[in-house]
């Protein structure tokens, strides 16, 4: 009896820690099964945490992306900002998140306008800011495209060649054109030095790259698919004009008359630059008059501009110059570059002073070799606009340090031409036989007096 009393507790004793162990076994692996839920729930957190984070920033760049894309449509910035134009502060809607961004004025870089893009992206609880101050690309070589007219309807194309060296930053336009083929023409191995930038892709539509033989010619680098630049759109250049006109002083705002009698007479203000004592000077002659020439003939001229009205599309011979006559009165005038300086007000900042001159006509530089020994010199900041033509009659330099045959980066003399005709170094042999002859003087009327161009 003593021996099977034994025997069961033995076993009451061995199937209780077998059930003991079964409960230990289970609370271990509930708490390992726990554990693991919760590593899962806190994987799957991370993730959903790390995805909205990343969405919330590409939100935020996409906003910075589209309001440089809006900026780069406009036609004058600071007239936009100030006449409140819609789009200067946007909402993007995606699948995973949105953004909102806001286009304002930050103030002045010497005379740069600065605007900040604040673009807030939003994702789940995550929001993530880009907060970038822009200034307006200056200098380079902007192109509606990389052609010249030859008729009213026709262009043909102009080719960078073997050992040219483009030492500027290049813009050129989408052309559009099918079939597509590469909207810069290139002969041989030009080098090109800083940043190019095209309109079109790189692809053609069959995806085909059109670029790949002249890739290792862009030293600077090369983009595609860039927005166009307004320098063909005249609405974009008149409000610019405008502008300028509003902050230039009224004594440095001509208009100028045409009195002599010549051939297709063009009124102009001629300029004349130049060093003296240290002190940079303009002298301005007012109510000029240029002797216009014009071919009868397409085909006997390259001399075309662009047709107003026409969106850049059509094209018209114009009267080239031939050779100037200015009145013997008192209308010339000699003073420092910097009597002509203003400065922009916006946002209760101003910029940097610089020199301005507006001319409600044509303007000639230079003419006078008696000031400057028919060489333009300019100490100062000058930017000149023209609603007609800019001739420049001799050669223009400014002064102070230079590297090479180029302004050192730190020279702060520059000068500035804009014009809504054309812009164009003369060439009177261009013009009528007798024009371009040698010892050419035409009559000069009582009281004007002939200008020849050396």
């Amino acid at each position: 009896m003593g021996t099977q009393n034994s025997k069961l507790k033995t076993q009451n004793y061995q199937d209780g820690s077998v059930l003991a162990l079964v409960v230990v076994c289970l609370v271990i692996l509930a708490a390992l099964g726990g554990g693991l839920l919760a590593i899962a729930y806190g994987v799957r957190m991370q993730a959903i945490r790390t995805k909205n984070e990343a969405v919330a920033m590409l939100a935020a760049e996409a906003g910075y992306e589209k309001a440089i894309f809006w900026m780069s449509q406009q036609q004058d910035m600071i007239t936009a900002l100030q006449e409140g134009v819609l789009g200067t502060s946007g909402l993007l809607q995606f699948a995973d998140g949105d953004c909102d961004y806001n286009i304002g004025f930050f103030g002045f870089v010497k005379s740069r306008p600065v605007y900040r893009i604040i673009s807030n992206g939003h994702s789940g609880a995550f929001n993530r800011t880009v907060d970038v101050l822009v200034v307006q690309a200056i200098g380079g070589w902007d192109m509606g495209m990389c052609r010249v007219p030859i008729s009213s309807s026709s262009t043909t194309a102009v080719h960078y060649a073997s050992e040219e060296i483009i030492d500027m930053p290049l813009h050129i336009n989408n052309l559009n054109d099918n079939p597509d083929y590469k909207d810069i023409y290139i002969s041989g191995s030009p080098q090109f030095l800083q940043n190019v930038r095209m309109g079109e892709s790189r692809y053609a539509g069959s995806g085909s790259d059109k670029y790949s033989d002249v890739m290792n010619l862009f030293e600077g680098g090369i983009c595609f698919d860039q927005p166009d630049c307004k320098i063909s759109d005249e609405a974009a250049v008149q409000q610019k004009v405008d502008r300028f006109v509003e902050v230039t002083d009224f004594n440095f705002k001509f208009t100028p008359v045409a009195n002599a009698p010549v051939t297709s007479p063009h009124a102009a203000v001629q300029l004349e630059f130049f060093v003296e004592d240290g002190i940079g000077k303009v002298r301005i002659t007012n109510n000029c008059t240029v002797r216009g020439f014009r071919q009868d003939y397409d085909y006997k001229t390259y001399d075309f501009k662009v047709k107003a009205g026409s969106g850049g599309t059509e094209y018209e011979r114009y009267d080239i110059y031939a050779y100037h006559l200015k009145p013997t009165d008192e209308s010339s005038v000699t003073l420092p570059v910097s009597d002509t300086y203003v400065t922009q007000e916006f946002g209760g900042m101003e910029s940097e002073a610089g020199g301005q001159i507006f001319v409600d006509g044509d303007v000639i530089i230079g003419g006078d070799g008696l000031l400057h020994g028919n060489d333009q010199v300019l100490q100062g900041k000058m930017t000149v606009v023209a609603t007609g033509n800019i001739w420049v009659a001799d050669s223009i330099t400014v002064n102070g340090d230079r590297d090479g045959n180029m302004p050192a980066n730190d020279n702060p003399n520059i000068l500035g031409l804009v014009a809504q005709g054309v812009i164009k170094v003369v060439d009177p042999g261009m013009t009528d036989d007798s024009v371009g002859s040698v010892g050419f003087t035409p009559d000069e009327p009582d009281g004007f007096e002939y200008v020849p161009i050396e």
